[in-house]
């Protein structure tokens, strides 16, 4: 059930070239047409036109005359963030199709994956707010695109009671289906649209029978998103008593539009990912939320979410995108555009503890949403391993509890230790129950959640473990043949600490094959968070769940993502004038990178430390960002710039941008030189004179967004094996929108190391003015064993 719709539950990312044979025999695949942006197609009434023509002449005649019949030639045409069209077409017919001059590339379509009452009040957002919200009038006048599993309307998350009109800027449609009339939509639920053609092309029109064809959500993770990040308030909210209180989105009063683009097993096709981009920017979002990743990151080029997300964010759209649950391995984030704000996942300090006790007495603290009989109580069962209670010749599959690898005669009255990995924790719980068991251990392994325990709404009484308690607990069943133990869960637990920290799952940096850009930019609640779900669906997703709930605890980068989003909403309605570059600035700058004790944050898998390539610049702190003092502005131009010193062609930066010539006349330099407000550089050179291995300067611009007249001194804390210098000093503004440049020479010496070929150290560049702190985390690689 869950869906990389980037939650924590492991779905795997599927070839871009699903092929689908015919009843013909072609092997027809959808393909992605970028065509040139400035194409004047003067023989024909309009581009579409063009599109048929161009597609018609690489087809056999047969087949366009069977597609004139049948209207299956042209699936999208796209004309706002991105210019050309999708359709099917055999592998031939798309290297055809590229040799058309007007054509700047052919992209194979393909799949990718979907990526609360304690969240407001853990960043400071509630009523009494005098800053943000109030400053933003709760985003009121802000419109969030929602690119998801579509929405669930008739929830108390999305009334619309007491709203004023909707603004008048939006030009955004409700469009009817399955179960869905126009009268889903009223002033907070704003527009929805579903964009099903590219899934339907590969299932030769059909729907997953779970699913209605309409923006309605049959999966939860849409709805959960989406009231995530603009629910309205409300009162008496919990998932079955668990997380009881009043539940609230991040901008309560924004608008909400929900773009359906994920089918079936969250299937999200890259061509109606970038179709939903197109008529988003078109309708007039302010915002664009996006859950959904292909596992890894992608040459931008070829990435829909990077290609529709420059387009929108050139218009002024604020676009935040999940960094991925394939954490705590490095090099694994996704959504790594530097016009994308990729968010992570971190802790809140509230949990739901669950104890195995063993019968020599021992007690091992977990956690679980379990809400059955026997939560709570003295009633103990013997214990075993999974393998011990195998199914004849699953003795090698058992221990990860797959579907029908328990024999029922040997698990029947017992408590089954299960290992992470192969299939979502719930369905391990629900394997176990089917062979009769009386509970179940779900136990995290050193790269499976470590010690990091995910609670899950299980239908048996299931407790999830830390890694360390998982081998202790496995020991003692191996060695006492008659051991036993007991479950007792424990409800809900507010104040856990430390707190926040990164969640084990979420997924780190630095970005495979641009060190010099870092990503995640920052991390939100995303563990545990309770948001608005279906109707019509168990807590569990399961369809033996017939458990009805308003709300669900779910936990991932999806649900992180949203809480930027409506943040993001927030500030955009607060400073009307600020770019999408501005507002990511003001988050991450204003970010913390110590918990509630003022303790380091820690990995939830290790319980150390964590780093700036697990957090980025820290945890997102609304109320600060509201005033950040300073800014880190980038223009779409800087952003081609980029490119440019990527080393991406002009054909590829056309691609992306939809504009030729980005290159030419422009002096090369590092992609370090972006106006980020984080700082990457890397040092591959050997050993030079002294052991230094020279020097790397850039310039950063600030641009002042407080009143008044101000006074900023830096402060460097440089990376070890590093010195940073700072030139000027000093900044001094005297009045708002006044741009200040700094120059940061960065020079490392050689460092030892023996574990792999990179080598990561960081520090921070700071400015302060005596009321706003502008933090920049810096993060120097070496490459090589360079002594």
């Amino acid at each position: 059930m869950g869906i990389a719709l980037w939650a924590t539950f492991p779905w795997f990312f599927l070839s871009a070239l699903c092929s689908v044979l015919s009843a013909g025999g072609r092997d027809e695949r959808t393909f992605i047409v970028r065509v040139q942006s400035d194409l004047k197609p003067s023989a024909f009434a309009s581009h579409e036109r063009w599109y048929q023509s161009s597609l018609r002449n690489v087809k056999p005649a047969e087949q366009v005359a069977a597609e004139d019949e049948e209207g299956t030639g042209i699936l999208h045409v796209y004309d706002t963030v991105f210019h050309g069209f999708s359709a099917r077409m055999t592998p031939e017919e798309a290297e055809e199709m590229g040799k058309n001059p007007a054509v700047l590339k052919v992209i194979p379509d393909g799949v990718m994956r979907l990526h609360t009452t304690r969240s407001p009040e853990f960043l400071g957002l509630v009523p009494r707010s005098d800053r943000l919200l109030g400053l933003s009038r709760y985003g009121s006048d802000i419109v969030i695109g929602v690119l998801d599993s579509g929405i669930w309307p008739e929830r108390r998350s999305f009334s619309d009671r007491g709203l004023g009109p909707v603004p008048a800027k939006w030009k955004g449609v409700c469009e009817e289906g399955k179960d869905f009339p126009k009268t889903s939509c009223n002033r907070k639920l704003v527009g929805a649209r579903m964009f099903p053609t590219g899934y339907q092309a590969e299932k030769r029109g059909k729907i997953n029978e779970s699913e209605v064809l309409s923006p309605r959500d049959t999966m939860g993770h849409g709805t959960h998103t989406a009231s995530t990040a603009a629910g309205r308030r409300v009162s008496r909210a919990s998932l079955l008593g668990l997380a009881g209180g009043v539940a609230s989105g991040m901008a309560p009063r924004s608008r909400i539009a929900v773009y359906k683009i994920c089918w079936g097993a969250s299937s999200c096709h890259r061509s109606d990912i970038l179709a939903a981009f197109d008529r988003a920017v078109g309708d007039g979002v302010d915002v664009i939320s996006i859950s959904v990743g292909g596992g890894y990151a992608l040459p931008f080029d070829t990435d829909p979410i990077a290609i529709g997300s420059f387009a929108a964010t050139a218009a002024g759209v604020f676009v935040a995108a999940s960094a991925g649950n394939d954490g705590p391995g490095s090099m694994t984030v996704d959504n790594v555009s530097p016009w994308i704000t990729t968010v992570g996942a971190g802790t809140l300090d509230r949990n739901f503890p669950a104890d195995v006790i063993l019968g020599d007495g021992r007690v091992f603290p977990g956690e679980s949403l379990y809400r059955g009989p026997g939560t709570a109580g003295n009633q103990s069962f013997p214990i075993v391993l999974a393998k011990n209670v195998a199914a004849a010749g699953k003795e090698f599959t058992a221990p990860l509890c797959m579907d029908g690898t328990l024999d029922p005669a040997k698990a029947a009255g017992k408590i089954v230790i299960c290992e992470r990995g192969g299939i979502d924790r719930i369905v391990k719980s629900e394997v176990v129950r089917k062979a009769g068991g009386a509970g179940a251990i779900i136990g995290n392994g050193n790269y499976q959640g470590g010690e990091e325990p995910i609670p899950d709404p299980y239908l048996l009484p299931t407790v999830s473990v830390g890694s360390g308690a998982s081998l202790e607990i496995r020991f003692y069943a191996m060695t006492k043949p008659n051991g036993t133990a007991r479950l007792v869960f424990r409800g809900t637990h507010v104040g856990a600490q430390p707190a926040p920290m990164v969640a084990a799952f979420s997924a780190r940096g630095p970005v495979a094959g641009v060190p010099e850009l870092f990503k995640p930019d920052l991390i939100a609640p995303g563990v545990s968070i309770l948001a608005a779900w279906p109707d019509g669906l168990g807590p569990s997703g399961l369809s033996s769940d017939t458990r009805r709930t308003e709300f669900n605890i779910y936990s991932g980068t999806s649900m992180s993502c949203p809480h930027v989003s409506g943040i993001a909403a927030l500030l955009k309605g607060a400073h009307p004038d600020w770019s999408p570059a501005a507002i990511r600035s003001a988050m991450m700058t204003t970010a913390y990178s110590t918990d509630r004790a003022g303790s380091p944050i820690a990995d939830a898998n290790s319980r150390k430390p964590a780093t700036v390539l697990d957090f980025g610049s820290g945890h997102v702190n609304p109320e600060r960002a509201v005033d950040p003092g300073l800014v880190y502005d980038i223009s779409p131009e800087d952003y081609v710039q980029f490119l440019c010193d990527s080393n991406y062609t002009e054909k590829e930066i056309r691609v992306i941008t939809g504009k030729g010539g980005a290159c030419s006349g422009k002096k090369k330099g590092r992609p370090a030189d972006l106006n980020y407000p984080a700082i990457a550089v890397q040092f591959d050179q050997g050993p030079k004179a002294n052991g230094s291995l020279g020097a790397v300067e850039l310039v950063r611009t600030v641009t002042n967004v407080a009143e008044g007249s101000s006074r900023y001194a830096v402060e460097v804390v440089p990376p070890k094996g590093t010195s940073v210098v700072v030139e000027p000093t000093e900044l001094v503004f005297g009045g708002r929108k006044e741009k200040k440049g700094y120059r940061v020479r960065v020079e490392a010496r050689c460092v030892n190391f023996t574990d792999g070929i990179y080598k990561y150290e960081w520090g921070s560049l700071t400015w302060r003015d005596g009321r706003h702190t502008v933090r920049s985390p810096v993060l120097v690689t070496w490459i090589q064993k360079c002594c």
